[in-house]
């Protein structure tokens, strides 16, 4: 009971944020809650687990560094929680992004669906927008906010601005993605969260849990898997890089293949490790 309590006073404090932020639009709503969550992140978010991830990623960081890191990483956080009030503006408008590597989505609507696979950079949520603003048939798999209050609307504005299917995580989401790779929708998911039914996996040299569901998916269904780096740029535009196709056939199993996507995701957040999410327990 305590919990779903506490679960509607958080989701009252954030639907002020929301509305507030419609009011100031969004250059000022950006600026204002980027400080405003490199200020009040840490106290709710565990410092020890960040500092400990950063440790695990590079063994001789300087506090220095942590602190460079972390404090970026909060304000892209606080940019992308407020964006959220405005994916329709990103929705309509593509002066916001630069696409790199377009060519390697090309014949993906001809019968050859593919797995995009990312992490949560920058403003994760555009690379399935950006995806079905090309035209490709796509089905998200996302996590649910385990906040019931909130969850209905992030629902909504998903669906209405971001990837009309989006598909819940778990053994019916499962099916699903199943469902929709048979009709010629592509799937695209995260790969960078603990997930408890995964394998563990190398990750900046310590094991930690992944999901093999993008790989065992291309195995089965011989389907390419394209990475898709995104990336906040100074003037919080972005960036956004098809990268070059993953081939199933070049690995013996599913295991092989996870391994190789940790380490294209790897690859991902020495780019920019502070638009990455530290906060979250990855090696648990």
């Amino acid at each position: 009971m305590f919990k779903i309590i506490n679960y509607f006073f958080q989701s009252i404090i954030i639907y002020f944020f929301f509305f507030i932020a419609l009011i100031l639009r969004i250059k000022i709503s950006r600026a204002i809650f980027s400080n405003l969550f490199s200020l009040v992140g840490p106290i709710f978010k565990s410092k020890k687990i960040s500092n400990n991830n950063l440790q695990i990623f590079s063994k001789n960081i300087s506090a220095i560094a942590k602190e460079s890191i972390l404090k970026n990483m909060w304000k892209n956080y606080g940019m992308t929680f407020i964006e959220y009030m405005f994916l329709k503006h990103f929705k309509k408008q593509s002066s916001h992004v630069s696409i790199y590597g377009e060519n390697n989505l090309s014949g993906i609507n001809e019968g050859n669906p593919v797995i995009f696979v990312s992490g949560h950079f920058a403003n994760f949520e555009l690379m399935s927008m950006e995806i079905t603003k090309k035209n490709i048939k796509l089905a998200t798999i996302y996590r649910p906010l385990n906040n019931i209050f909130l969850n209905p609307i992030m629902e909504y504005l998903r669906k209405k601005y971001i990837c009309k299917n989006q598909i819940k995580k778990g053994i019916n989401g499962v099916r699903e993605a199943i469902s929709y790779i048979k009709n010629d929708h592509s799937i695209a998911l995260m790969i960078d969260q603990r997930v408890s039914e995964g394998e563990k996996i190398d990750l900046f040299g310590k094991a930690a849990l992944t999901t093999t569901l993008p790989a065992q998916l291309s195995k089965k269904y011989m389907l390419n898997i394209i990475p898709v780096y995104i990336e906040r740029l100074e003037n919080n535009n972005f960036k956004i890089e098809f990268k070059s196709a993953i081939k199933p056939g070049d690995f013996a199993d599913k295991t092989d293949l996870s391994i190789k996507l940790n380490k294209v995701l790897e690859e991902m957040i020495l780019r920019n490790p502070g638009q990455w999410i530290w906060s979250h327990n990855r090696w648990k």
